[in-house]
């Protein structure tokens, strides 16, 4: 909705300004200056004979600081997409763990083993990671906002799906197709970032687009095991809250949250332009036929390519996953580090994961001083590209208390030694968790600018892809090798992957020179 208001706006600026066009003691306004400009002296000339002219006026941005620009937009109309982004990808992210608590209810209610109710969890994470694929060839096709809602809209009807089946079968299927019209708002969001700030002003910016990608997943089953300690209320309440905040989400973000995609904003303004003066103007990407099945084509085997060939990609896609995997087998592991240890209810259990989600709050909470830092890196100078080995400093200062966490949960995990020391392990993984989030993804777009989106879209698709298959065999290995052996195998994980960080910061920059997608000098492209 907010869309066709901007949309319009925009149409009524034309209008006025070819009004004044058509007075002659009226200066030219400031819309008309891309248009004019294609081509040579004669491009605003319906007798030029240049080859532009006899295309059409072609749409462009103006200057740096043309105001159609979404980087130009004012700082709290930004503030505002951001905060309801923020919102949009929290509650869908929050989908994802919801019903965790509630495996052992469901999987009586259905009768079928915990380890096959863990196909609940998992089916989500196989959605998100297969739909990724898609998002980001059709947000550059039709532009973020119609994704955002459309897949959201989609949303709420398997959320909706699950809440109400009766069978094992039905929910399975609608777990898949709610992580399916997840991937619509996971996996662009960090674009939609890149279309509104420059680099500076993302640091500021993507630790709070982190946070919303992965807090909320340790929030729910807070929620949903104090939902399960109520004798009042059914496991089923946990998709209801879901529905509800998500459809409150929906509504907000189908009320004020605008396009962002420059290239969709000029076609509009093309479109415009076209209908009030009757003139053929154009923009280059309402001139692509067949562009999202282009864009597939392109993204589909890209992205398999990226993880594999781009060391940058690999490194910090292996970490990430890595990440989530432990993230998510922790819904099912937790009953086994601290309920059977501590003998805690379903509710406290839940709490637990309260630690994680204080200590990426903790880490998010930095945001203005890496702002600042990033201020002073760039001498204060307004749009200034940074390096891309200075987003790797969090990572680098984090990356060693992954496996100290890990050991640290394993090893202390007995009734004999107090459950904060368990607690004060998550918090410390929590830092790391988002640390590693926001270094990855900034310096990813840093490192390949218009090629990002297919170096995140892999990262995203593997990570999810991953994490939803080793989620299956969380509850397998916590019984079967126990919690310190677990944990022990997946630290060494985290061992081997710790100096990753560190020789990107030294050898990055090679790489980028070998590779053919990523920028080997920064500002060779402007952000």
């Amino acid at each position: 909705m907010w869309s066709m208001v901007q949309y319009y706006k925009l149409r009524k600026v034309i209008e006025q300004d070819h009004e004044k066009r058509q007075d002659p003691s009226e200066h030219p306004s400031e819309l008309q200056v891309a248009d004019d400009r294609p081509g040579s002296k004669d491009a605003n000339d319906e007798d030029g004979n240049n080859d532009e002219s006899n295309k059409g006026l072609k749409i462009e941005v103006n200057s740096h600081d043309d105001p159609i620009n979404p980087k130009n937009w004012p700082l709290l109309s930004r503030s505002k997409n951001i905060a309801i982004l923020a919102l949009l990808i929290a509650v869908q992210a929050w989908a994802g763990a919801a019903e965790s608590m509630a495996n052992t209810s469901a999987s009586q209610e259905f009768g079928v083993s915990k380890e096959a109710e863990t196909l609940s969890t998992a089916m989500y994470l196989f959605g998100i990671g297969s739909g990724c694929l898609f998002v980001g060839p059709l947000s550059e096709t039709v532009g973020r906002n119609p994704v955002y809602l459309t897949s959201t809209f989609c949303f709420l009807f398997f959320v909706l799906g699950t809440a109400l089946t009766k069978s094992f079968g039905g929910q399975i299927v609608c777990r898949y197709f709610v992580g399916l019209f997840s991937s619509g708002t996971l996996g662009i969001n960090g674009a939609s970032v890149r279309d509104q700030f420059r680099p500076v002003k993302r640091a500021f910016v993507f630790p709070v687009i982190a946070w919303a990608n992965v807090v909320p997943p340790t929030l729910a089953p807070i929620v949903g095991g104090w939902i399960l300690q109520n004798p009042n209320l059914s496991w089923r309440w946990t998709e209801w809250i879901t529905l509800i905040i998500s459809g409150f989400a929906f509504l907000v973000a189908l009320a004020f949250l605008p396009e962002t995609y420059l290239p969709i904003i000029l076609d509009w303004k093309a479109k415009n332009l076209r209908q009030v003066t009757g003139k053929q103007y154009f923009s280059e990407h309402g001139e692509e036929k067949g562009s999202f099945w282009k864009r597939l084509k392109h993204t589909l085997p890209m992205s398999l390519t990226f993880f594999l060939k781009e060391p940058v990609v690999t490194v910090l896609g292996s970490y990430l996953v890595l990440l989530y995997i432990l993230l998510f087998s922790f819904l099912s592991g937790f009953e086994y580090i601290f309920k059977k240890t501590y003998n805690l209810s379903d509710g406290m259990t839940g709490s637990c994961f309260g630690a994680i989600a204080a200590g990426a709050t903790a880490f998010t909470l930095c945001a203005p001083g890496l702002y600042s830092w990033a201020r002073h890196h760039t001498e204060y100078v307004s749009g200034a590209h940074i390096k891309p080995e200075f987003r790797l400093w969090p990572a680098i200062f984090t990356a060693p208390l992954l496996p100290i966490s890990l050991f640290w949960l394993g090893w202390t995990n007995v009734p004999t030694i107090s459950i904060w020391s368990g607690l004060g392990a998550c918090f410390c993984f929590g830092i790391v968790l988002i640390a590693m989030y926001v270094s990855s993804y900034e310096y990813i777009i840093d490192s390949y600018g218009d090629h990002a989106a297919i170096a995140l879209a892999s990262i995203t698709m593997v990570r999810y892809l991953i994490a939803g298959g080793m989620t299956l065999a969380a509850r397998p290995m916590y019984e079967g090798i126990g919690v310190k052996w677990t944990l022990f195998l997946l630290g060494c994980l985290a061992v081997v992957l710790t100096p990753g960080p560190v020789l990107l910061y030294i050898y990055g920059h090679r790489m980028r020179k070998k590779s053919k997608w990523a920028r080997s000098e920064v500002g060779v492209v402007n952000d």
